[in-house]
């Protein structure tokens, strides 16, 4: 059976950014360009052409260039060696005092002094060029994804639909069932699927940073290297834009420190350019909001504000100066909460997210096999008459629920006790009882 995860698909993507040829081809003016390597080089000091072409994420020749022999000319950088028959590219080039001032007047506007960006527009483009490229999944590529968990039958079964859809899903349930669990296996999809995002974007003179080494994974190019602006690996850009870099499709996760304004574009008063926001860094892949109701602004606040994306597949960010300007919103959004729904949304907007479903409690004998399975995992010798113990005592007297994250909890005390002891780590009732006594606490 042939493993999706393993796919070579990493290695495609229906979009790839055509060719750079010329300053034209960039869609940004030869002045902006030019302000650009004046920054790097006041930052920097010296370096060769190659290396100002690859820090911009532009290529030498008929490019960079062009743009360094348009800064000679107005002595705002001049030769200081050469190495003969290497070329123009091997040039070391140095900033002069002219340059010095015109760079610093680039950096009271704006401190960015990183790859070009992409036109607005261009990257728009892309995302919706990409948007047919998820993989679907069949109930074969669900059990494999799902092989690490025990999950119900009818729960299984709600998933791949869910995960098709490609929209929304509200996963509710109480704590330490899977609900990650399964959202981090759908993101685990999705990262063996490859996709084109740049490393910025250009919006009326001002520059947005999509590219994430944090929340972005890079993906391999056909030749099987990987190449970002400053690896020295500017191969790729024979072949496409470097302004792009080729990653998985993205699974970024967002907890309690969610706010509506991290849904905005962030702007930096101090360096005087945005960072995009998390759903635009998630554009064509898995956005997951963990713990939702546990976020410092009300929940149907948050909830309001995926209204227009989730109804019109479109979002709508902020500028700093008050214009808005409208993102393709490509991502499947997956809202994962302990808290009864009753307490967090209303029926309205209920109905707009795609698919409901509660990840419950596990039956005894689903239970009994998770319990199993991580007792494999974690070398401690299993026995089911320890088990039958351990639910009679500690759960059915008690009037306990069953969690699927007992076991792996339960299993982890009693590794530390054996250790402790010097014994073997056995489910022994004397073991199963200390390692209960030390983990569950009566509320």
């Amino acid at each position: 059976m042939t493993n999706p995860l393993s796919r070579p698909s990493v290695g495609t993507a229906l979009f790839t950014p055509p060719p750079i040829n010329s300053v034209e081809d960039t869609g940004l003016s030869a002045l902006w360009l030019q302000d650009l390597a004046l920054k790097i080089l006041y930052s920097q000091g010296y370096m060769s052409g190659f290396k100002i072409a690859e820090l911009i994420a532009l290529p030498f020749a008929g490019v960079t260039d062009g743009i360094l022999e348009a800064l000679k000319r107005e002595k705002m950088i001049e030769v200081k060696s050469s190495q003969g028959g290497l070329g123009e590219g091997a040039y070391t080039y140095g900033i002069t005092g002219a340059g010095i001032t015109r760079a610093r007047e680039a950096l009271e506007r704006s401190q960015y002094a990183g790859p070009a960006p992409v036109p607005f527009e261009v990257y728009n483009e892309a995302i919706r060029k990409q948007k047919t490229g998820r993989m679907t999944v069949t109930t074969r590529t669900m059990r494999q994804i799902l092989s690490q968990l025990v999950i119900s039958e009818a729960t299984f079964q709600r998933l791949g639909p869910a995960l098709n859809s490609g929209t929304s899903i509200f996963m509710y349930g109480p704590p330490g069932n899977g609900k990650t669990s399964v959202a981090r296996a759908f993101g685990n999809l999705v990262l063996s699927q490859a996709m084109y995002v740049p490393f910025a974007l250009y919006l009326d003179g001002q520059v947005i940073k999509v590219y994430d080494a944090v929340s972005h994974t890079l993906a391999p190019e056909a030749d099987g290297s990987t190449s970002a602006a400053g690896t020295g690996n500017l191969r790729a850009s024979t072949r496409r834009d470097p302004r792009w870099v080729k990653i998985r499709r993205p699974f970024i996760v967002v907890g309690g420190e969610l706010t509506l304004e991290g849904l905005d574009l962030v702007y930096d008063d101090v360096h005087k350019f945005y960072e995009a926001p998390f759903q635009v860094k998630a554009n064509g892949g898995i956005l997951l909001i963990d713990d939702f109701g546990r976020q410092q602004v009300r929940p149907r606040d948050l909830l309001n504000r995926w209204i227009v994306p989730l109804e019109n597949r479109v979002d709508f960010l902020t500028l700093h100066n008050g214009r808005k300007v409208e993102v393709p919103f490509d991502v499947l959004i997956v809202f994962s909460t302990n808290l009864p729904p009753k307490d967090l949304v209303d029926e309205a907007f209920l109905r707009r997210l795609r698919h409901k479903i509660e990840i419950g409690d596990p039956s005894y004998e689903e239970y009994r096999e998770i319990f199993k399975r991580v007792a494999h995992d974690k070398k401690v010798e299993y026995s089911d008459q320890g088990l039958a113990y351990l639910l009679q005592e500690w759960y059915i007297k008690r009037k306990r629920k069953l969690r699927a994250s007992h076991p792996r909890d339960l299993c982890d005390q009693i590794l530390d006790i054996a250790s402790y002891l010097s014994v073997p780590p056995v489910m022994t009732r004397e073991m199963l009882d200390r390692a209960a006594q030390a983990y569950f606490v009566d509320i």
